[in-house]
């Protein structure tokens, strides 16, 4: 976009900021800010795969250990709403190096925790750090970008949902077998001292407009981010606590929603809401937010599905299930690119684009479900290569929907509405993917043992026989659960077909 200080009527009125000239320096900008969002993902991803080792090496229970996953989440999705507004207040420069420093001394002070309590606290405030930085990648491809180079810009904000995840297993796996539990933590140290000097040399300083707190919505802030927060936690703890038999996640569940309610209904009529609601008349911005949320849920799956498949049938490690990641997101370094230099072309329309990359995930999906208990991991290579374009290809064009429909001066909007999405969705697709193979496994785990009957196998060695039952519940639950994300995929492809209008590239080659 052409500038950040366009946001609202009363900012539309003051001097704007002249872009700069894009060049070296603002491509070691956005590259910097590219690093700090990925490293933030990794962060999570990282600690949630590894939170055996870390709740052993810091004697921390089961429960206390889905508090520190569900907090962390949940201020990092709350951060994603707000922060778009912090960055034309406080300058995107700034607010940027902030939020990385932040970060970054958070994840350094976390193995030093004295107790349960204050490494709960640190996680929470660190969750609010890497929570704001992904909207700043988006920001810093809409304003500083040309058009022509605007879709590669688009696909590098892309790989924090393609690339990011996928090597979340790997670096687990390699800190807690040959290095420490702490380094989990610790990973982030190095690229983010690297992303900060990125930042500090490649994005322009913009002055401060501090005038903007005259206005500022503190109603939409008190409604907003405690809504944001519960259910985001009542999301997460849901199915540990049995959902609505538990009085604690009725109230998250009850109150979030009300609140949420509330504070959407106050951004319609809001002079500088955080939330444009009237957006939501964009028919591809409102496809896009659609589609994404239903994206995310199949893209976690194709990640939970194996690695839990392969952790409690075959009992691998985490180490041992990097490679299957690896193959699907290391090649999104190159894949990514080349889909952005197809959809940058006038005569490719990104909805048949985003059609086939939603077809290929439901083949890998259908594939997935034909698995049994003999699988073990170069089973899964086949379905990792159908990802490999099915993702960016199912990620990229919603972005290029989301952003080309919309006004530049309505970017930090376009970002608060698709980053909140992106965080709810990751979060909803977590708790949708444990209650379904909570509800699968109890339900093949009973159909195995009713139709076992009084076999006589059943008098002989029974604790082979339990584990026997339980790994072919697992491989039921998981041939569900693939079927299940091949249904979604079907049901996103058939929504292409009258919910989005063709968007041509902001200025295709010729």
């Amino acid at each position: 976009m052409t500038s950040l200080t366009a946001t609202a009527p009363v900012a539309a009125a003051s001097t704007a900021i002249a872009a700069p000239v894009f060049g070296p320096r603002i491509i070691i900008g956005l590259v910097g800010v590219l690093l700090a969002v990925l490293v933030s993902g990794l962060n999570e991803m990282v600690t949630k795969v590894a939170l055996a080792d870390i709740r052993g090496a810091l004697a921390i229970g089961y429960d206390e250990g889905t508090w520190l996953v569900a907090c962390y989440a949940a201020t990092s999705v709350a951060a994603m709403a707000f922060a778009p507004w912090c960055a034309v207040t406080f300058s995107l420069r700034r607010f940027t190096l902030c939020a990385i420093s932040l970060f970054a001394l958070l994840g350094v002070l976390c193995p030093f925790a004295p107790n349960y309590e204050s490494l709960l606290l640190l996680r929470t405030l660190q969750g609010l750090a890497g929570g704001a930085l992904p909207p700043m990648l988006m920001t810093v491809a809409l304003r500083f970008l040309p058009a022509n180079v605007k879709l590669y810009g688009l696909a590098g904000y892309a790989l924090t949902a393609t690339f990011g995840p996928g090597l979340g297993t790997p670096l687990a796996g390699l800190w807690t077998e040959y290095v420490g539990w702490q380094w989990t933590f610790w990973q982030i140290i190095a690229p983010c001292l690297i992303a900060m000097a990125a930042v500090a040399y490649g994005l322009p300083r913009d002055p401060l407009r501090l005038e903007r707190f005259k206005s500022f919505n503190w109603r939409g802030v008190l409604l907003g981010f405690p809504a944001i927060c519960m259910l985001v936690i009542g999301i997460l703890q849901g199915n540990r606590l049995d959902w609505f038999e538990s009085n604690l996640i009725c109230g998250l569940l009850g109150g979030g929603l009300l609140l949420l309610a509330l504070f959407l209904t106050g951004e319609w009529s809001q002079p500088m809401p955080f939330f444009k609601m009237q957006m939501l008349g964009i028919r591809n911005l409102s496809f896009a937010l659609l589609t994404l949320a239903g994206v995310l849920v199949v893209l976690q799956a194709v990640i939970i599905i194996p690695s839990g498949y392969l952790a409690q049938v075959q009992g691998y490690r985490p180490v041992q299930t990097a490679p299957i990641m690896l193959l699907a997101a290391l090649p999104q370094l190159i894949a990514l690119p080349l889909v952005a230099a197809l959809c940058n072309f006038r005569w490719v329309d990104c909805r048949w684009v985003l059609g086939l990359g939603l077809s290929m995930l439901a083949l890998s999906c259908v594939g997935g479900s034909q698995l049994t208990s003999a699988w073990i991991r170069d089973d899964f290579y086949v379905l990792q290569w159908l990802q490999i374009f099915g993702q960016p290809m199912a990620v990229l064009p919603l972005l290029m929907l989301s952003t080309g429909s919309i006004h530049p001066m309505q970017g930090p909007f376009a970002s608060a509405w698709f980053n909140t999405v992106k965080g709810l969705s990751a979060v909803i697709a977590t708790g949708l993917i444990e209650a379904l193979t909570t509800a699968r496994l109890h339900f093949h785990s009973t159909m195995l043992v009713d139709r076992l009957g009084n076999s006589p196998l059943a008098e002989r060695d029974s604790t082979s026989l339990a584990h026997r039952l339980h790994e072919q519940a697992v491989v039921l639950t998981s041939s569900d659960l693939y079927l299940c994300m091949a249904g979604i995929a079907v049901t996103l492809i058939l929504l292409i077909f009258w919910l989005p209008t063709r968007i041509y590239p902001p200025r295709a080659p010729t």
